[in-house]
């Protein structure tokens, strides 16, 4: 079962795919993006800081990041399950495993994608985020669809501006 974030509430890896951004600065915005392919399942990350909803003095940095799961094969996949691995500057490991993504399991067509976003507190001003999507085709095989690592970084998002 995934823990909740002390102070925001906000489950791991999981905030129920609202859309987030955060009012504040004019700052530049500091995105970090992965890409992966396996057996015609795209999987694009980006992630972004959201600075509005992180309180560094307490150790608190929230991050918001944006999947999306495109079936560019043949053959159509249904997402089962995911399993993070969550890495801090301090290279605490934490491994979040769930059925679905914000609450769905995804049927992608040959040509469909799906898209949602999450996020993910962490106690250090950095870290990174990797892991995969256990898949399954109609006839019942499974495959693990990579998650290539991407960067949580702390740069402040923009006013008006979302992942």
């Amino acid at each position: 079962m995934p823990q909740r974030c002390r102070r925001c509430g906000d489950r791991e890896a999981g905030s129920g795919g609202r859309r987030l951004s955060a009012a504040g600065g004019s700052s530049p915005v500091r995105e970090s993006q992965s890409q992966a392919t396996t057996e015609g399942i795209r999987v694009t990350a980006k992630a972004r800081y959201l600075a509005g909803e992180s309180s560094p003095d307490q150790g608190h940095y929230l991050f918001v990041y944006r999947i999306r799961l495109e079936n560019v094969g043949e053959e159509p996949a249904q997402l089962v399950s995911r399993h993070w691995i969550v890495l801090d500057a301090e290279h605490r490991r934490r491994d979040v495993r769930g059925e679905g993504v914000v609450g769905k399991q995804p049927r992608l067509e040959p040509g469909q994608e799906f898209e949602y976003t999450s996020s993910v507190p962490l106690e250090t001003p950095w870290g990174t985020m990797e892991g995969s999507y256990q898949m399954r085709r109609d006839d019942g095989r499974s495959f693990d669809a990579a998650i290539a690592r991407f960067l949580l970084l702390p740069q402040e998002v923009g006013a008006g501006d979302a992942v």
